[in-house]
Formats: structure tokens, C-alpha cells, sequence
């Protein structure tokens, strides 16, 4: 009996650990943005029993500057990669804001993502993973999600990417 209360008590702070995405976002060097205003007349995030719909966002920078461009033509896909990374970013903080703390995330459910992109790129894929990954990397096996990664012709304010995402709560 001793044994296995040993062996619960050593591995609850591993558990612990990896239920820690704020923890997670330290190592990485990332802090989250304050939240804007959205852009027309929708709200952030809508909850609906224990899913959360969070409204496309995009590659908002610090400054206040969306990453713009088309991918193929502007942005190389690394370029295009990273403004997904920091649209990740930017949609963590809606759920941070909304839940208070980001244990609460019980899975991420699915992520829509829609690349500026010309008619002849067709690395969506590659592109988007800079938001997936970033996911992954934040909330372990939770952070894996079914996805979407579609090129379109124009996005609001020419910013590069803009995704949206549903949330699976406690």
C-alpha cells in the first residue's frame, strides 16, 4: 500500500506539469497580448455548454500591425508559418480572458484557418502548422485538434492569415 502512494504522490506533480499551460507559454518565452476590440459586430467568443466558439482572428502584432500579404506572392511560407504562430498567440489570450485559466481547456476541438494566398500556393498546410504546433506545444495530447487549412483570395485588412477555433472546456 505504501508503495502505491509513493508512486501517486511522484507522479502527481508530473501530471501536474502537464496540465500546465501558463507554465508552458513561460518556457516558451511568450506572453500574452491584451485583447482588442474585434474589427465589425460580432463578439470574441461564444459559449455554448462546455464548447467555445472563438471568432477568427488574425497575426495581430505587439505594435499593433497585422502581418499582411499573400502567401506565394509576399510571405514565404515560414513568414506565413510564424503570423499562424502568433495568431495562436493572439486566440490564447480570448481563451485565457474568457476562462480565467487555461487548465480549464479540456481539448481543443477543431481550428478553421484561411491563408491569403495566391491562386497558385498550395502550402496551406505548412502554413497553418504554425498555429497547430504552437497548440501542441501549449497543451500537450489536448492541443491536437481536427483542422481546416483553405486558401482564399482576401482577407480582412490584407492581414495573412485568420483563423478560428472550438474549444472543449471543463
Amino acid at each position: 500500500m505504501k508503495s502505491i502512494l509513493l508512486r501517486l504522490i511522484l507522479l502527481l506533480p508530473l501530471h501536474c506539469l502537464a496540465q500546465a499551460p501558463e507554465a508552458n507559454l513561460q518556457k516558451l518565452g511568450i506572453e500574452l497580448p491584451s485583447l482588442q476590440t474585434p474589427l465589425g459586430s460580432y463578439v470574441a467568443v461564444v459559449k455554448v455548454d462546455h464548447l467555445l466558439y472563438l471568432s477568427g482572428k488574425g497575426p495581430l502584432q505587439t505594435n499593433g500591425q497585422y502581418i499582411k500579404g499573400k502567401l506565394g506572392k509576399d510571405l514565404s511560407i515560414e513568414s506565413g508559418y510564424q503570423a499562424a504562430r502568433l495568431t495562436a498567440i493572439n486566440q490564447l489570450a480570448v481563451l485565457k480572458n474568457e476562462l480565467g485559466d487555461l487548465r480549464r481547456v479540456k481539448r481543443i476541438i477543431k481550428v478553421n484557418g484561411f491563408v491569403n494566398s495566391e491562386g497558385s500556393f498550395y502550402d496551406h498546410p505548412k502554413v497553418m502548422d504554425g498555429f497547430s504546433d504552437l497548440l501542441v506545444q501549449v497543451f500537450g495530447e489536448k492541443g491536437k485538434h481536427a483542422r481546416t487549412a483553405l486558401g482564399v483570395a482576401a482577407l480582412p485588412l490584407n492581414m495573412a492569415v485568420e483563423v478560428e477555433m472550438i474549444v472543449e472546456v471543463e
